[in-house]
C-alpha cells in the first residue's frame, strides 16, 4: 500500500521543470550550467490616462513596448490601485517573453487637489517567467509598497532613493531563498525541520540583512497560514524549550540543538541542486512542493487517527504510515497539538508515540 505514497514523495521532490516554465532540456543536468536570470524595472507617473516614464532600466527599445502593454492594460482597467498584477510580456530583450509584475500605487487623494484623484505611480518588475513571478506575489506586494514612502509626481528623490530601492527588487523580494540555501548547504534539512515543528531559532553572528533573509526562509517553509492558528500555537509552545541556534561566525555556520529526520532529509539535494543551477523560482517551487507533501502526509495521519478509533487494523496501518513517511514526529506533534480537546484521538497518539519510540526511534522518524 506504500508503494504509491513513495511514488508520490518521488514525483513531488524531482520538481518537473515544466512546472515552473522551464525548458524540458535543462532538466537533464540541474548542475550541468548556472542559469543567470536577468531582472528588470520601470517606474511610470500615471496622469489623466497618460503614463510618463520616470526610471527605468530596460533597453531603450523595449520600454516603449512596456508602456503601450501597460497602457492597455490600464484602458481595460485591469491594474487596481495596490494590487500586484503578472502577466507574460514581449518585449526587445534577450529573452524576449519575461514575467511580468505590475502595481498601481495610487496618489494619495486630498481635498487641495481634487484633479489628482485617480492618478499614481505604475511599478513594473520584470525577469524570469509568469509562474515563477507568481511564487514570490506576497514579497512583491510587500517589496513595491515600501516605495511609497518616497514617492512623488517629480521624483526629486530618484536617484537616492527610488532607483536604489527598485534596483534592489530581485535581490530582495526573490533570492533570499537561494541565499540561505547557498549559507546552510546540507544543513538546510534543520531549517526546514524547525519551519515545520514550528522550532523557536536565533540567529548569532550574522548581519541583519542575513539574519532577515533566514528568518524569512524558516516562514517561508513553515506551515503558518495552512494549518489552524490554535493548532500552531500549541505546537510552539510545546517545543518551547529548546530553541535551535544558527551560529553564522563560522564557515559554515555551526548549529546547536538541530534536529531533522528522514522527510526533511530527503529533500536537501533537491535544493542543493537547483541553487547550483541559481534558479531561485525552481527553489520556491521545489519549497512549495515540501509544504504540500507535509501537509498531504498530515491529512493522511488525521484521517487515520479517525479509522483507529474504530480498527485495530486501522491503527496497525496508521503505525505503518508513520514509520514509512520519515517525519513522523513533525506529524504527531501537529496531531497532539490538533487533537488535545478530543480524549479518544489523543489515547491513539499516545499509542503511536509509545509504538514508535519501542521500535529503533532513530530509523523510524
Amino acid at each position: 500500500m506504500f508503494t504509491s505514497q513513495t511514488s508520490s514523495f518521488q514525483e513531488s521532490i524531482d520538481v518537473d521543470e515544466r512546472d515552473a516554465d522551464f525548458d524540458n532540456e535543462e532538466i537533464a543536468g540541474y548542475s550541468q550550467k548556472i542559469q543567470q536570470i536577468n531582472s528588470y524595472y520601470a517606474i511610470y507617473y500615471y496622469q489623466n490616462t497618460s503614463l510618463t516614464l520616470l526610471d527605468a532600466s530596460l533597453p531603450p527599445e523595449a520600454e516603449p513596448e512596456l508602456r503601450s502593454y501597460i497602457s492597455r492594460r490600464l484602458s481595460k482597467g485591469a491594474l487596481l490601485g495596490g494590487m500586484g498584477n503578472i502577466a507574460t510580456v514581449e518585449l526587445s530583450i534577450p529573452e524576449q517573453a519575461v514575467g511580468c509584475y505590475c502595481c498601481l500605487l495610487e496618489q494619495e487623494k486630498s481635498p487641495e487637489q481634487p484633479e489628482a484623484d485617480g492618478n499614481g505611480w505604475v511599478v513594473c518588475l520584470l525577469g524570469g517567467s509568469e509562474k515563477g513571478l507568481n511564487l514570490f506575489r506576497i514579497e512583491l506586494d510587500k517589496y513595491v509598497q515600501g516605495l511609497q514612502g518616497c514617492l512623488t509626481p517629480e521624483m526629486q528623490n530618484l536617484e537616492t532613493e527610488a532607483r536604489p530601492y527598485l534596483n534592489r527588487w530581485y535581490e530582495e523580494s526573490v533570492m533570499h531563498i537561494h541565499k540561505v540555501v547557498q549559507l546552510l548547504q546540507a544543513n538546510v534539512g534543520y531549517l526546514l525541520h524547525a519551519a515545520l515543528s514550528h522550532k523557536l531559532f536565533e540567529v548569532t553572528g550574522a548581519d541583519e540583512k542575513t539574519k532577515a533573509d533566514i528568518a524569512r526562509f524558516i516562514k517561508a517553509a513553515s506551515l503558518q497560514g495552512l494549518v489552524q492558528e490554535d493548532t500552531l500555537c500549541k505546537a510552539i509552545s510545546e517545543d518551547s524549550h529548546s530553541i535551535l541556534i544558527i551560529d553564522c561566525s563560522t564557515s559554515p555556520p555551526t548549529l546547536t540543538n538541530k534536529v531533522s529526520n528522514r522527510f526533511c532529509d530527503d529533500w536537501i539535494q533537491a535544493f542543493l541542486n537547483a541553487a547550483e543551477r541559481f534558479n531561485p523560482f525552481l527553489l520556491r517551487q521545489i519549497l512549495e512542493n515540501f509544504k504540500l507533501k507535509a501537509i498531504q502526509d498530515m491529512n493522511n495521519l488525521k484521517r487515520f487517527i479517525r479509522q483507529a478509533e474504530m480498527s485495530h487494523y486501522a491503527l496497525f496501518r496508521c503505525c505503518l504510515f508513520l514509520q514509512s513517511c520519515g517525519n513522523g514526529d513533525v506529524l504527531l506533534q501537529n496531531a497532539r497539538a490538533e487533537h488535545s480537546s478530543l480524549p479518544e484521538a489523543c489515547g491513539i497518539i499516545k499509542v503511536l508515540e509509545e509504538f514508535l519510540g519501542e521500535h529503533a526511534q532513530g530509523t523510524l522518524y
